[in-house]
């Protein structure tokens, strides 16, 4: 994700950089290309000193994409003054992440951070957000609606636009109204849009899921908060107001509020096969890990020369909260013949390597009350049930599920003596049989599954919470059948 982001900033860069030999973007380029230079020498060196003193990996993508931001946000400038107000920026913001932390997790955006110190104090620099330009306004959509999609916070950005698109033009309304004058809707909307940087805000900056509580209504809650402060800035006296960046920070104390969670070390004890393509890691966390059963985690594998893809992957986990401080994941092998770096990093971990867990997520959790459930899992997208079901039993309650579990072949089955022990009614959908199925466990016969084979396993579906973890082309092959559940909640993945 980090080097999507990363990318999509220097696309927009490159094209605010064509924009500054016109009149449509502000900023001259040799201020851009001047303060760009300052922010990313700056940051790296900061970034390089810090994490060499912490013994930390340092990671060029991070730091560039911090100067990339500030530089949409603050003032380009060829000044003295102005490069120096930057260049402290850009040492501030670096300086966050590892001073304004908590269990080594920084709390605020450094970027905001950084342009709000130099900002309200004055130091030769301020937050101009030149990026609010109609000559951007597109490539901001198209880039950051890419950059949501790939991180699924789409909703989360349309409720914070959604609100300071209605805030500001309520606001626009009003001021309008005390100037004897009057205003079009849709002249009001298009500047909240086209004339303001809240494109980039929300689509570049408060999605940053490191600063992003976990759960879903708690992402709403802090995306309507900013929106809101964004929208209709508040005056704090003659000094500064509640606007922009600082809107971002205020929302990103609500988000550490709603989760006070850190990075969390983990030390690899054991791995093992788990079918003839997946296998299962086996750690011992190191500090309070919190999580709920079926949520997911990110785990961050530092290596030498990483490539696109980066160096964090998310996993489902494996096991129980109540199986703590042991912590399982699995995954499957996939692509042999070109495996990405993460994974050959990860692969060549050895019993005793220290990673680092840099949160937890989601909201493919069980609902509360005693409600029948029905679980649908394809192959290793099976681990979220597998915590669910190992906590209810943990914890002794019989709730009614119905597992529908779908592999390519028996040999397959990933963890099925952990599910049959739970005692959970399952339908296994394979080519061949697979031998010694449970008494609660039956096989359907090497039929295929579609909506119509569901609705026969299943037929009191429409009684049931339906949760269905697989393969996007899984999921829309059962839609019309769990589209007829009483509620459905998808956690699709494509491998990695």
């Amino acid at each position: 994700m980090y080097r999507l982001v990363f990318f999509a900033l220097i696309a927009l860069a490159l094209l605010a950089l064509g924009f500054s030999f016109t009149p449509l973007v502000g900023p001259g380029a040799g201020e851009i290309l001047a303060s760009f230079a300052v922010l990313a020498v700056v940051i790296c060196g900061v970034d390089a000193v810090a994490q060499r003193v912490l013994r930390l990996p340092w990671r060029a993508e991070s730091s560039l994409l911090t100067a990339l931001i500030l530089l949409f946000v603050l003032q380009p400038s060829l000044a003295p003054s102005g490069l120096l107000g930057n260049a402290l920026a850009g040492a501030l913001a670096s300086l966050s992440k590892y001073l304004i932390a908590w269990r080594g997790r920084h709390i605020l955006n450094p970027a905001a951070f950084g342009a709000t110190v130099v900002t309200v104090f004055g130091f030769g620099s301020f937050s101009s957000w030149w990026v609010g330009t109609p000559a951007l306004a597109v490539a901001v959509a198209v880039l950051g609606l890419l950059v949501l999609w790939r991180t699924e916070k789409v909703r989360v950005v349309l409720v914070f636009l959604l609100v300071v698109v209605g805030v500001s033009v309520v606001r626009q309304a009003m001021q309008a109204s005390a100037a004897g004058t009057g205003i079009a809707i849709a002249d009001a909307v298009l500047f909240a849009l086209a004339h303001s940087p809240a494109l980039f805000l929300g689509a570049f900056m408060l999605s940053e899921p490191l600063t992003l509580p976990p759960r879903r209504w708690q992402q709403f809650s802090v995306a309507a908060l900013v929106g809101l402060l964004a929208g209709w800035p508040i005056a704090v006296g003659d000094l500064f107001t509640f606007g922009q960046e600082r809107a971002l920070l205020i929302g990103n104390l609500l988000a550490f509020a709603f989760a006070v969670r850190g990075s969390v070390r983990l030390v690899l004890e054991k791995r093992r096969m788990v079918t003839p393509t997946a296998q299962e890691l086996t750690f011992r966390a190191k500090g309070r890990l919190g999580f709920l059963p079926g949520q997911y985690l990110e785990l961050d594998v530092p290596h030498r020369r990483p490539d696109a893809r980066g160096t964090r992957r998310e996993f489902s986990i494996l096991s129980a909260p109540a199986d703590l401080p042991t912590l399982r994941i699995a995954y499957k092998n996939g692509d042999q013949k070109h495996p990405s770096s993460y994974k050959r990093a990860l692969a060549a971990a050895e019993p005793g390597a220290v990673l680092a867990v840099t949160g937890t997520w989601g909201d493919f959790v069980l609902p509360r009350g005693g409600a029948p459930v029905l679980m649908v899992a394809a192959g290793i997208g099976v681990t979220p049930f597998v915590s669910q079901l190992r906590q209810l039993r943990a914890q002794g309650v019989d709730r009614d599920v119905v597992l529908i579990y779908v592999a390519s072949e028996a040999a397959e089955l990933a963890f099925r003596d952990e599910l049959e022990a739970t005692g959970v009614r399952g339908v296994v959908f394979t080519r061949d049989e697979p031998a010694g199925l449970a008494e609660s466990w039956t096989w359907a016969q090497g039929v295929r599954l579609d909506a119509e084979g569901l609705e026969r396993v299943v037929p009191d579906i429409a009684a049931r919470h339906a949760f269905i973890s697989g393969p996007p082309r899984l999921i829309a092959d059962l839609a019309p059948a769990l589209q007829k559940a009483r509620s459905l909640t998808t956690d699709a993945f494509a491998g990695y």
